[in-house]
């Protein structure tokens, strides 16, 4: 029995489950203001037997200009199209099915089509979820741990889901299988997981608050049945830090606020495969939300650090083609945010993100910029009668 949970892929989820158990706290909101990109899935007696159509649509735009040798230059242009049905069975159960379409432009295939089915049930501030769980920025991470631009690559997670939410207390902890191994499979399969909690310890009714975020993710590559020889691998992050918004009564000035996180990395496989054992950052945010955008400046400087979910601009290991063996180990980057979300007629919402950045060590200056478009409208169909199974 010993030896059965010594094997690396139970360890991770037993690591998981025990830090979920033990932290309590939960689902974090990240450094940025992603909520125009957010969709929870809602449930209540409001919609008891109803059969609904929601139809959601995230077209984006986003320019890299980058030159450095951690990570090169690239454009995403494209748009994804999620139609579902949805049913509800009784007041606290959501049942849903419905398609995922992601196509990009300049290329004339669709780049995935995958079925989505997903099964909430909620019972206060408890929620579980199964299937197509919330995922990818409805996490919260910040983005040294969760890579922002994982919503337009990577936007379904798969598997088990648990979330709490209380006023001053909230964790999300979920499981996201990404690849399933068969006998004689000729690749590892592939999991990854984590939590995000957040409490409030200080605030009060002018909306002022200061909160405590702990972030863990893992990731974990092997399988017992595949014909590959390659060794597990088997990573973990964590940040934590302290959070402050203070909200301002001037017409042109909204709110002030400050982030501050540090972060480490630990290697946890058995074989030394990536360049650094261990690694740590330091990550900070100062802003300001005025009515004309939303302006923050952060500092980054990560030591050894990697993170294979996070933004590749953080890692101290290139994500290129052309330097793939350049190594930063002690990296150091300023970053200015000009963000606004403009609400237009029709459930639509535009973004635009403008963020120049400077690498501190090699004297480089890049930038990026970004449109983007969310739409998300749920239609009502039917009402199913009481009585009729």
């Amino acid at each position: 029995m010993l030896k059965f949970l010594s094997k690396p892929p139970l360890r991770f989820f037993l690591i998981l489950a025990g830090l979920a158990w033990q932290t309590g706290i939960g689902t974090a909101w990240a450094q940025l203001d992603n909520s125009a990109f957010l969709r929870p899935l809602p449930v209540g007696p409001q919609y008891e037997r109803q059969l609904r159509l929601d139809v959601q649509v995230f077209q984006f735009n986003k320019d890299n200009e980058y030159f450095n040798k951690i990570e090169e230059g690239r454009t995403y242009f494209g748009a994804h199209l999620l139609p579902r049905l949805v049913y509800f069975p009784t007041a606290n159960l959501r049942v849903e099915a419905g398609v995922f379409l992601w196509k990009n432009y300049g290329t004339l295939r669709l780049r995935e089509v995958q079925p989505l089915l997903t099964i909430k049930y909620q019972n206060g501030p408890h929620s579980i979820l199964f299937g197509n769980i919330e995922g990818n920025l409805h996490h919260g991470y910040i983005e040294p741990l969760f890579d922002f631009e994982r919503v337009m690559t990577n936007r379904l997670e798969e598997g088990a889901q648990y979330k709490l939410q209380k006023k001053r207390l909230s964790l999300d902890a979920w499981v996201d299988w990404q690849r399933q191994q068969y006998p004689f499979s000729s690749f590892q399969e592939e999991v990854a997981g984590g939590l995000t909690t957040e409490a409030t310890v200080a605030g009060d009714s002018a909306g002022w608050w200061l909160r405590v975020p702990f972030q863990f993710t893992g990731t974990h590559r092997g399988g017992q049945i595949d014909t590959v020889d390659a060794p597990l691998q088997t990573l973990f992050n964590v940040a934590s830090g302290l959070r402050l918004r203070k909200p301002l009564t001037s017409r042109f000035f909204h709110a002030v606020h400050f982030d501050g996180y540090v972060t480490y990395f630990d290697d946890y496989s058995f074989t030394d495969v990536l360049a650094f054992r261990r690694g740590t950052g330091l990550y900070l945010n100062a802003g300001v939300d005025t009515r004309l955008s939303n302006v923050q400046v952060a500092y980054w400087r990560g030591n050894g650090y990697i993170s294979p979910l996070g933004g590749p601009l953080y890692r101290s290991i290139s994500n290129t083609v052309n330097n793939p063996q350049y190594l930063d180990k002690d990296r150091q980057l300023l970053i200015a945010r000009f963000l606004k979300d403009y609400r237009l007629p029709g459930n639509l919402i535009m973004t635009t993100r403008f963020e120049p950045l400077y690498d501190l060590n090699n004297g480089l200056f890049d930038f990026s910029f970004a449109l983007y478009f969310n739409f998300s409208q749920s239609f009502l169909l039917t009402t199913i009668r009481q009585g009729v199974e």
